[in-house]
């Protein structure tokens, strides 16, 4: 077996929970054929004990058997905390002028992500903070739709960096922008990571007090991407009441886990259904949100009742916590700013 070789084989064990290998996540600092003994070395920002565990047992799995066993498959992981938020070891993916980076996620699709993300920026706009939402799912982007602004004309300042469009004193990317309503994103794993690295680092931004990114479903290669290339502050997880959806949204949860990214609080969304009598009907069940805000020790920000009026702002273009100061997304804007605050 040459290096080169070897490396290829090396390149077909994924980084556990992802669907990126172990080279291009640039975990592998040394692979190289020795007297018939492969040579590797690793290097691992985690505080997940599995992470490594896994890899060390997948690489053997794979090349004990071509090269004869064990004794001639050398593996060495040197395994390091990750930086912290805030050390300047990861300066280089911090956005300028960008104080916190925050990613609304929830594992599957269907769950009312994209409200939460939209309504959540006005929220916290109407604090007085500046804010930017970079529309994260390529696939189906609505935050241009739910903004009233979609096929926008993008233009670039003096570098060349896109200046985001505004509205309702917010600062917005969404590939919603250039395309319309009936046109498909129809781009593999690789270009959407480069639309994905565009959107966040070639935007003119300027200076926020919060980015709020509204990711695709699932835990894919786009939510990958974002968690190497910027310091997220931290993650908000959405998800309804019942147990279909919580189980995606752990998922999610895992995932940022695995990166070292701290889970800010569980927004839980469709939490009930209240008639014009004052009934209250849990659609989709109860106490879901709460019971998996308590196992991650993590705030429950919001109990998010369906609305009529959700659903005509977004239509509208006029996300409803515009019009509507007390609504739940004002109570979890402040209490996420009061935890950030605190950090």
């Amino acid at each position: 077996m040459t290096n080169e070789e070897l490396r290829a084989q090396l390149a077909t064990i994924k980084y556990p929970g992802f669907s990126r290998d172990i080279v291009s996540f640039g975990l592998v600092k040394l692979a190289e054929m020795v007297d018939d003994t492969a040579d590797i070395h690793l290097q691992i920002q985690t505080r997940d004990a599995e992470v490594p565990r896994q890899i060390f047992t997948a690489i053997h799995a794979l090349l004990d058997p071509q090269l004869n066993g064990p004794e001639n498959v050398k593996v060495g992981i040197d395994i390091q905390d990750p930086p912290a938020q805030g050390d300047s070891a990861v300066g280089k993916q911090s956005l300028p002028g960008v104080k916190h980076i925050i990613a609304v996620a929830s594992g599957k699709g269907g769950v009312g992500k994209s409200t939460v993300s939209a309504n959540l920026a006005v929220a916290l706009a109407s604090q007085g903070l500046k804010v930017g939402l970079c529309d994260c799912d390529l696939y189906g982007p609505s935050i241009a739709h739910m903004f009233g602004v979609a096929h926008h004309d993008l233009t670039s300042d003096e570098n060349e960096n896109i200046i985001p469009i505004e509205a309702h004193g917010i600062k917005l990317m969404s590939m919603g922008f250039l395309l319309s309503d009936s046109s498909p994103v129809i781009v593999r794993g690789p270009l959407a990571n480069r639309y994905t690295q565009q959107f966040l680092k070639q935007v003119a931004w300027g200076e926020l007090d919060v980015l709020v990114l509204d990711l695709p479903p699932g835990t894919g290669d786009i939510q990958l991407t974002i968690v190497q290339s910027v310091a997220l502050t931290g993650s908000v997880i959405v998800t309804t009441p019942q147990e279909i959806a919580l189980i995606d949204a752990r998922k999610a949860v895992t995932m940022f886990a695995k990166v070292n990214v701290p889970i800010l609080g569980i927004m839980e969304n469709m939490s009930w259904f209240e008639c014009d009598h004052g009934n209250r009907y849990p659609i989709f069940g109860e106490g879901g949100g709460a019971r998996e805000a308590e196992r991650l020790k993590v705030p429950l920000l919001a109990e998010i009742p369906i609305n009529p009026a959700t659903c005509q702002g977004a239509d509208s273009g006029n996300p409803v916590a515009l019009t509507t100061p007390d609504s739940p997304y004002h109570l979890a804007a402040s209490q996420l700013m009061a935890k950030l605050n605190s950090q």
